[in-house]
């Protein structure tokens, strides 16, 4: 029987460790040919050996597991994605071909995985991803966002969504009515998440709803004034784009 040349691109050490294990202990029509932690490197391996599968981790430094597909002029091999709970694309993933797996992986549901695998025709895999991809779109520029909170996981509109301020790995989003949540997630991240119709970067460390914007007090970057008090600060080398998006 011809094994499945798989690759595994995961920047949690640990993570990537666990799933060669299984995969050797498991999966027996899998042959491992790689294991990457850094993203970049991981793409060079798919383009070098051309494997059959990947196991990609989403939510990646410099370089996400979306983006990494997208980087690609064809993806001719099967994808799973590894990821400990995705907001961008767990309906999207229900509707297309592509298969996903939450952490920690399931050693059954990584046997039927790559079964799946074995099974999917390498002419639908680009076709699959890029309907994945095009609903992960859609699904970021809907109004709602979902967001892990201690309990799980809580909706709420996007439009309501003030600024988001970083604090290291963690962000504080600021809402209407002056609440507020932490939320285990760097700005980064929310930066994918949110429309760039309505949301813009002033600073390394903040996010504004152009909505919310009370007024422009200049200076050498300025800052804002938010219409629920807030005061936020303005790069220097943000300000002339803000301004031009703010004229808009």
């Amino acid at each position: 029987m011809t094994k499945l040349r798989a690759i595994i691109i995961d920047d949690e050490v640990h993570c990537a460790e666990t799933l060669e294990w299984q995969l050797t202990n498991f999966c027996p029509s899998v042959k491992l040919i790689g294991v990457f932690s850094s993203p970049i490197e991981g793409l060079a391996a798919i383009k070098d050996q051309a494997p059959d599968l990947v196991f990609l981790d989403i939510e990646m430094p410099k370089m996400n597991g979306f983006q990494l597909l997208r980087s690609l002029e064809k993806v001719d091999f099967g994808v799973i994605f590894t990821t400990a709970f995705d907001q961008f694309a767990v309906q999207a993933f229900k509707v297309s071909a592509v298969d996903y797996l939450v952490k920690p992986i399931d050693d059954d549901q990584l046997k039927l995985s790559v079964e799946k695998a074995e099974k999917r025709n390498p002419e639908n895999a680009m076709v699959s991803v890029d309907f994945l991809l095009e609903q992960i779109q859609e699904n970021k520029l809907s109004n709602r966002i979902f967001l892990p909170t201690l309990n799980g996981l809580e909706f709420f509109d996007k439009q309501l969504v003030i600024r988001c301020e970083s604090d290291s790995n963690y962000t504080t989003v600021f809402f209407e009515k002056n609440d507020k949540m932490v939320i285990s997630k760097t700005l980064k991240e929310f930066e994918d998440l949110l429309p760039e119709r309505h949301f813009f970067r002033v600073h390394h460390s903040h996010i504004i709803n152009l909505l919310y914007v009370q007024k422009y007090v200049r200076g050498e970057g300025g800052h804002l004034v938010m219409k629920n008090g807030n005061i936020v600060p303005v790069s220097r080398a943000k300000k002339q784009l803000l301004l031009e998006c703010l004229q808009q």
